[in-house]
């Protein structure tokens, strides 16, 4: 098996959905008697939260330095929002980053989506790191929330869900907003926070719901089980 070096901390909770996934997709591939070699680096939280883009960027390109002298052959974000410092950070290093919106684009072909609904914290859905590479490497649109909800949209997630709360209050909200996407002609909801899953089950709605953190777990299972040429 390849060694996957993972990056996680935003938030730690998100982090343990990943290590979990990750051994039980593995252990669906393999037998349970075995577990995927993972290198695991959890930063702190705050490197997020103090907002300066440079000292992100920097500090994600040194620790995918130390994953990549360490041994990993590839590297997984664990959290859809960092995943802005990918076009900084891949091309400084010697193996792949593996992108959360090339894992949200396969399912979306397996299933002929085209147009999908996008909810996450404000950079994640103005940013250009996700909804950029659908569109240009995939030919996916993607559609965020008005201008209106954009501010509730990621204080939900800043301020509850990546401290581990989980309110009906939340629930409520971004199942109205997965509705309002919907009506304008979203063909599927992409779940753009590692978080949301753990809020909405896609037994909550009618609508398909794209989750990012097994979606990005499945790639990351398929590279570990891949064999080396």
């Amino acid at each position: 098996m390849n060694l996957l070096g993972m990056i996680g901390g935003t938030s730690w909770h998100s982090t343990i959905e990943y290590y979990r996934l990750l051994n039980e997709l593995v252990g669906d591939k393999i037998g349970t008697q075995q577990n995927p070699p993972l290198l695991l680096y959890s930063l702190n939280v705050k490197l997020m939260r103090e907002n300066d883009p440079e000292k992100i960027k920097n500090s994600y390109l040194e620790i995918a330095t130390k994953l990549e002298k360490a041994g990993a052959k590839a590297i997984i974000i664990c959290a859809n929002t960092p995943h802005l410092v990918f076009d900084f950070v891949q091309p400084k290093i010697n193996i792949p980053i593996l992108h959360i919106a090339d894992a949200i684009a396969k399912e979306a072909q397996r299933h002929g989506y085209k147009k999908l609904g996008l909810l996450g914290t404000k950079p994640t859905m103005t940013g250009n790191f996700l909804q950029g590479r659908l569109a240009e490497k995939h030919q996916i649109d993607t559609l965020i929330p008005s201008e209106e909800y954009i501010d509730e949209t990621h204080l939900f997630i800043s301020e509850e869900l990546t401290q581990g709360k989980f309110t009906d209050k939340a629930k409520d909200f971004y199942l109205e907003q997965m509705q309002l996407l919907k009506e304008r002609g979203a063909e599927a909801i992409i779940l753009g926070c590692t978080e949301l899953p753990m809020l909405i089950k896609e037994t909550d709605t009618k609508i398909p719901l794209l989750d990012t953190t097994k979606l990005h777990a499945q790639m990351a299972t398929e590279f570990i089980l891949k064999e080396n040429k």
